[in-house]
């Protein structure tokens, strides 16, 4: 995980910041995806988008807007909680 934050986004960090939050468990029609989720809260450098993804700054309210996969879609109001 801390070498994907590397590549994805251009920040560094060490795997002690990183602490399992919660996970995705959502029924494909092809396969089961079984998705971590981790918080980050102490890292080096700026988040940019580095593969394609567009990056950007939300509040916690206006995360329920955004298009996302249904395997998501249940982490949102348990991240809105958090921040």
């Amino acid at each position: 995980l801390v070498r994907e934050l590397r590549e994805e986004l251009g920040i560094d960090t060490e795997a002690s910041c990183l602490a399992p939050f919660t996970f995705a468990s959502h029924p494909y029609p092809d396969f089961h995806l079984l998705m971590p989720l981790y918080v980050c809260r102490v890292w080096r450098g700026l988040p940019q988008p580095r593969e394609g993804q567009e990056l950007r700054w939300l509040a916690p309210a206006e995360l329920e807007q955004l298009a996302m996969p249904p395997a998501d879609r249940p982490l949102v109001a348990m991240l809105r909680d958090l921040l």
